[in-house]
């Protein structure tokens, strides 16, 4: 058994052998940030300052050249072979909450666009309903006992509803199976809340949200959130899909202006011939042309990992501090990265 430090704040928690550090803060109750759990989106990249990890279960795939050199560590999968001291941010707004699991009913199922429908789930009768914080998910839990995660599209409701977007993913058997058969009054086991994608409420400075497809869903509890506090910080929404018919909720995302002027929202194609008059590019490239600049601005984001991964590089080169970059990316399921990845997993020592 070895001890984790967290130098900010000094607090401690043991780490068993071989048990990824992230778990082992969750364990004792300290939440750290996280997303994928499975070494592919950095979301929980800490700086190791004293000790040695290594990684026995997935390769840090998200941790660069530069990022190894500065000891930088995925801590969902780093395993401790020392006691550490770490420099990694804390995100206690989330502790408080404990994860469970519980059935939810299928109270309605719409279609969303070609490829993707919206789910209302209900708490099944005699259970309590979930609590969570804007802009977490959670897992559907299959018969064989794999996990889904599913980002939750908003905040936490009197009557416990839960809204989930979900796409159809190219040879996604259980997304298959939501987009074909699932019906209303069917019941679903779930898990959660997971992840700290939340808002961060501690900053007066604009904030920037961009999302990619679905990665819609997260970031839409987010800036809901914000326009029931009655925020006046500056935010500027960017949504970036691959069509004009991808960007299914235009007409709820721009009528947050009327409530919130400091709102603005940017629909974005890829395809500039299904832009159908709408700004055409890359998403993360059309916010640079916007800001080139964010060295002042709090900076949300998610959507696939491709759109994450390119993201999160040019807004450090455009001068927005790594610490005031929060995002989301979970494209596949942790059972499927383990697939992806097997082959490639080891030992790699730090």
């Amino acid at each position: 058994m070895f001890i984790a430090t967290i130098k900010s704040s000094g607090r401690q928690f043991p780490v068993a052998a071989d048990e990824p550090v992230l778990e082992a803060a969750q364990r004792a109750g300290i939440a750290l940030p996280y997303s994928c759990r499975s070494g592919v989106c950095g979301s929980c990249k800490a700086t190791l300052l004293q000790g040695e990890c290594e990684y026995t279960h997935n390769p840090p795939v998200a941790l660069s050249a530069s990022d190894k050199a500065h000891h930088a560590v995925l801590l969902c999968q780093a395993t401790a072979i020392s006691d550490l001291l770490l420099d990694v941010r804390e995100v206690t707004s989330v502790e408080a909450i404990a994860k469970r699991q519980l059935d939810v009913v299928v109270a309605e199922k719409w279609q969303l666009a070609s490829d993707a429908v919206g789910l209302h789930l209900m708490p099944a009768p005699g259970e309590m309903k979930l609590n969570w914080v804007p802009g977490q998910y959670l897992d559907v839990i299959l018969e064989n006992g794999k996990h889904r995660p599913f980002s939750i599209a908003n905040g936490p409701q009197a009557d416990g509803m839960i809204e989930l977007h979900v796409r159809q993913a190219a040879g996604g058997g259980f997304t298959s199976w939501v987009y074909e058969s699932l019906k209303v009054g069917d019941v679903l086991r779930i898990e959660g809340p997971l992840g700290t994608f939340v808002p961060r409420e501690d900053s007066e400075r604009p904030m920037i949200f961009m999302a990619g497809g679905t990665g819609f869903a997260p970031i839409k509890a987010i800036v809901e959130h914000f326009i029931a506090l009655g925020t006046r910080r500056p935010m500027h929404v960017y949504w970036g899909a691959r069509s004009a018919a991808d960007i299914y909720m235009p007409a709820l995302a721009e009528s947050w202006a009327s409530v919130a002027p400091n709102l603005h929202f940017h629909a974005v194609v890829s395809d500039p011939e299904q832009a159908a008059g709408l700004r055409s590019g890359l998403v993360h490239e059309v916010v640079l042309e916007d800001y080139p600049d964010l060295s002042d601005h709090d900076v949300y984001m998610s959507g696939p990992p491709a759109m994450i991964e390119a993201g999160h590089q040019l807004f450090l080169d455009a001068g927005l501090p790594e610490d005031r970059l929060y995002y989301d990316s979970f494209e596949y399921a942790p059972d499927v990265l383990a697939q992806i990845l097997n082959g490639r997993a080891g030992i790699h020592h730090l």
